[in-house]
C-alpha cells in the first residue's frame, strides 16, 4: 500500500513536518543553502504517518532528495523515543555531530540525543592496564602510537576511538586496548565505575533519540549480549538508514563466528590474567601455548585451499580434519586447566568460560552440512588467518519476530530499495508483509545532467579480451571527459589489468590497493582531472560532488560472486522450494547494486556527468530492460559522438553543450 493511505490518518504531525521543511520553515531561516523540496516533504510527512501509526515504511528516496532531514524532523517533532541506524560508523558520526544538531537547533526542540557504538570503538581501561605490561608490540612505531593512546586516555571523556586520528583502523592495538563480549569482565571488572561504554549506554539511556550503526542493532536483535536490551524495549520508533544493507549485515549476526584472533587472544589473556592467582602460570602456560600453535597450524593446513569454501569442501581434507580435531581438545584442556582457577579473578573465570563456548561454536559449526540445513557453514581465509561463519539462508524470520515483539514503528530507507519500481525482493528480505511504500524521486534533472552510454560492439564479459575492449571503448570518453573519472570493475585482475594499461596515460591515476580508500578519493578531488580504478567498495558511500567526477563506468553488472558460499547456498534453498533462483534473488541484488554505483555519479542540482555502462548484456539479455528500467530517466545512447557532444565547449542556455540533445540520444536504437 503506498504511504499516502496512512499520511491521512495522522495528519497533525504530518503537516507539523511539512512546514518545518518548508520554504518559510524554520529550517530554511536558519540553515544556509537548505532548499525547500516536495519530495523531502511528502517522504517526511509518510515518515510522521508511519510513526504516529506505529507502522512499517519502506521508502527509496533519490540521491539529493535529503532523506537525512526528511526523518530527523519527525523523529524530533514526534517527542518518541526514536533509534536511528546508519550503515556505517563514518555515517554515524557524520548524523549525530553535524546533521542531527542543525535539525534540531533549527527546530528549537530540546530532546536529548546520544550516540552508541558497539563496544569495540571504546577503550578499555582494563585491557589498557594489561596491555601496559607485556610485550605484544611488532615494532617502535607500534611502541609510539601505544603511547600516545595511553596518554590520551588520561584526558578522554567519552573513550571513543574515533577521537584518535592517528589510530588507524584494523590496527592491530585496537583488541589489545578494547574489549568483547567473550573477554569483558562485567561488573566484576576493577574499573567498572569507570567504563566508557557503560557510561555511553547510560546516556543512550536516558536520551530521546539514539544514534547507532546497524552492527549494534543488529548485535542486540540478534542476543549477542551487546547491553543495549536494556534501550531497545524502551524505543517506540525504528529508523534504519541504507536499509539496503540490512539483510546480508543480519545474516552475519544471527549466525555464529569463531576466527584465529579470538582464539590466540583467549591464549595470551590466559596467560595475561595468570599473574592475578598465585601458582596459575605453571597450570596454564603449556596448554595456552599449545593453543595458541594450534590455531597456527590449522591455518596452515587450510593453506592450499580456495580462499573460501563450505565446510562439506573440508570434509576430504583428511589434514585440516584432524587440526579441527586438536583446535577442540586444546580448548577443552584449557578450560580444564582454568576450571580450579575460576574462583581466583575475575579473569581466569571469564577466560574459562570463553574457552567453553568456543568449544561449543566448534561443534556446532562441524554439526551438519545437509541440504535441509536452514543455515550454512562456511570458512573464509585471510592472509594469516581464518573464520568459521555458521549463517542462516533467510533472515526475513527472525528480523519479522524481533520488529513485531517491539511493537514500535519501523521505517526503512535508502537511495536504493526498488527494483524496476517495485519493493518486492526488498520486502521479502525483511520479511515485511504489505508494508507501506513511497518513492521519493531527487530533484535532479536527469535528462538534462547526465547521459547513459551502452559502447556497441563490446564481446561477452567472459571474453579472455573484454578488459582491453573495455579500455578501448572508454578511452574516447576520457578524452572528452578530460579524466574525472571513476572506473568500477568486477574483479580485482580486471582492475589491475586496465591499471597497467593506462599507467602512461595523460591522467593521474588512483588505484584501490594503492593507498587507503580515504587518502585515494582526497588525492582525486584535488587532481582536477583524476582516473579512479576501484572494484566493489567503491560503488557505495563514496560522496564526489562537483566537477572532480564526471564519469562512472562500471565494466560488468555486478552479479553476485559465484565464490560466494552463501549465496549460492541461498539460490539452492530457492530452487527447492520451487522459486527461480536468477529472477528471485540474483537479479534483484545486482539491480540495486549497480543503483549503488549509478548513485556515484550526479550528488547535486550542479553536477553533469555520463555513465558508462561496457556490459553487453544489457542490450543482448532480456532482463536487460529490469536494470535499464530500474535506473533515472536519462537519455541512453550507443553513439560516442554524443558523449562528446555533451562534454563540449560552448553550452547553450539550457545548460547542455551545443550538437547535443537528450531526444536524440534517447532515440539512439536503445
Amino acid at each position: 500500500m503506498n504511504a499516502a493511505g496512512i499520511e491521512t490518518q495522522a495528519p497533525e504531525l504530518a503537516q507539523a513536518v511539512r512546514e518545518a521543511l518548508g520554504a518559510d520553515g524554520p529550517l530554511a531561516e536558519t540553515l544556509p543553502g537548505f532548499v525547500a523540496r516536495s519530495a523531502q516533504q511528502e517522504l517526511s510527512a509518510a515518515i510522521a504517518a508511519a510513526l504516529e501509526q506505529r507502522e512499517c515504511l519502506l521508502a527509496e528516496a533519490g540521491t539529493g532528495t535529503g532523506k537525512t532531514f526528511a526523518y530527523l524532523v519527525p523523529a524530533l517533532l514526534s517527542s518518541m523515543k526514536t533509534i536511528v541506524s546508519t550503515g556505517t560508523k563514518a555515517l554515524q558520526d557524520q548524523l549525530f555531530h553535524r546533521d542531527l544538531p542543525a535539525v534540531r537547533n533549527a527546530l528549537g526542540v530540546g530532546l536529548r540525543t546520544a550516540l552508541l557504538k558497539g563496544r569495540a570503538n571504546y577503550l578499555c581501561l582494563h585491557r589498557l592496564e594489561r596491555a601496559k605490561g607485556e610485550p605484544r608490540f611488532s615494532s617502535r612505531d607500534q611502541v609510539a602510537l601505544f603511547q600516545r593512546v595511553v596518554a590520551w586516555a588520561g584526558r578522554t571523556r567519552m573513550g571513543d576511538l574515533a577521537e584518535l586520528e592517528a589510530l588507524p583502523e584494523g590496527s592491530p592495538l585496537i583488541p589489545m586496548v578494547t574489549s568483547t563480549v567473550d573477554n569483558c569482565l562485567g561488573s566484576e571488572c576493577p574499573f567498572w565505575n569507570e567504563c566508557f561504554v557503560v557510561q555511553a549506554r547510560q546516556r543512550a539511556q536516558s536520551a530521546d533519540l539514539v544514534v547507532v550503526n546497524h552492527h549494534l542493532l543488529l548485535a542486540d536483535l540478534a542476543l549477542k549480549q551487546e547491553g543495549f536490551g536494556e534501550i531497545l524495549p524502551g524505543a517506540q520508533a525504528f529508523v534504519v538508514d541504507e536499509a539496503h544493507q540490512l539483510p546480508e549485515l543480519a545474516a552475519q549476526f544471527f549466525g555464529e563466528a569463531l576466527s584465529a584472533r579470538p582464539l590466540v587472544e583467549l591464549a595470551r589473556d590466559a596467560i595475561s590474567e595468570s599473574g592475578e592467582v598465585a601458582g596459575a602460570l605453571a597450570l596454564l602456560q603449556e596448554p595456552a601455548q599449545a593453543l595458541e600453535q594450534c590455531v597456527r597450524a590449522l591455518r596452515a593446513h587450510m593453506e592450499p585451499l580456495p580462499l573460501r569454501g563450505t565446510l562439506q569442501r573440508l570434509r576430504g581434507e583428511a589434514a585440516v580434519e584432524e587440526a579441527l580435531d586438536a583446535l577442540h581438545a586444546r580448548l577443552e584442556e584449557l578450560a580444564a586447566a582454568l576450571a580450579p582457577l575460576r574462583e581466583g579473578a575475575p579473569g581466569m573465570d571469564a577466560c574459562h568460560a570463553r574457552a567453553v563456548e568456543f568449544a561449543g561454536r566448534l561443534d556446532r559449526w562441524r554439526a551438519g552440512d545437509g541440504e535441509a540445513d536452514d543455515d550454512v557453514r562456511w570458512y573464509e581465509l585471510s592472509a594469516r588467518g581464518f573464520r568459521l561463519q555458521r549463517t542462516p539462508l533467510d533472515v526475513a524470520g527472525p528480523l519479522r519476530a524481533h520488529r513485531e515483539a517491539s511493537r514500535a514503528a519501523w521505517v526503512f530507507t535508502s537511495a536504493t530499495l526498488a527494483v524496476d519500481g517495485r519493493f518486492d525482493h526488498i520486502a521479502s528480505r525483511l520479511g515485511l508483509d504489505e508494508p507501506q511504500t513511497l518513492m521519493a524521486p531527487g530533484p535532479f534533472n536527469w535528462p538534462e545532467q547526465a547521459l547513459c552510454y551502452l559502447p556497441p560492439g563490446l564481446p561477452a564479459p567472459s571474453a579472455r579480451d573484454f578488459s582491453a575492449a573495455v579500455l578501448d571503448a572508454v578511452l574516447p570518453v576520457l578524452h572528452a571527459s578530460s579524466g574525472r573519472a571513476f572506473l568500477l570493475f568486477a574483479s580485482h585482475r580486471a582492475l589491475r589489468e586496465t591499471a597497467a594499461l593506462l599507467r602512461d596515460g595523460p591522467w593521474p591515476l588512483f588505484v584501490q590497493g594503492e593507498a587507503p580508500r580515504h587518502v585515494l578519493l582526497q588525492r582525486f578531488r584535488e587532481s582536477g582531472n583524476g582516473v579512479l580504478l576501484g572494484s566493489a567498495s567503491f560503488r557505495e558511500g563514496v560522496d564526489v560532488p562537483g566537477d572532480a567526477l564526471s564519469v562512472v563506468v562500471l565494466d560488468k553488472l555486478p552479479f553476485a560472486a559465484p565464490d560466494d558460499p552463501v549465496f549460492e547456498a541461498r539460490l539452492d534453498a530457492i530452487r527447492r522450494a520451487g522459486g527461480n533462483p536468477f529472477f528471485d534473488e540474483q537479479l534483484p541484488q545486482a539491480v540495486i547494486a549497480l543503483k549503488q554505483g549509478v548513485g556515484r555519479l550526479i550528488r547535486s542540482e550542479r553536477d553533469r556527468g555520463v555513465l558508462v555502462l561496457c556490459d553487453p548484456r544489457l542490450s543482448s539479455k532480456g532482463y536487460g530492460r529490469v536494470f535499464l528500467d530500474s535506473l533515472p530517466p536519462f537519455a541512453v545512447t550507443r553513439d560516442v559522438a554524443h558523449v562528446q557532444a555533451f562534454f563540449a565547449e560552448g553550452a547553450d542556455g539550457q545548460g547542455q553543450p551545443q550538437g547535443f540533445s537528450p531526444d536524440a540520444a534517447a532515440r539512439d536504437g536503445v
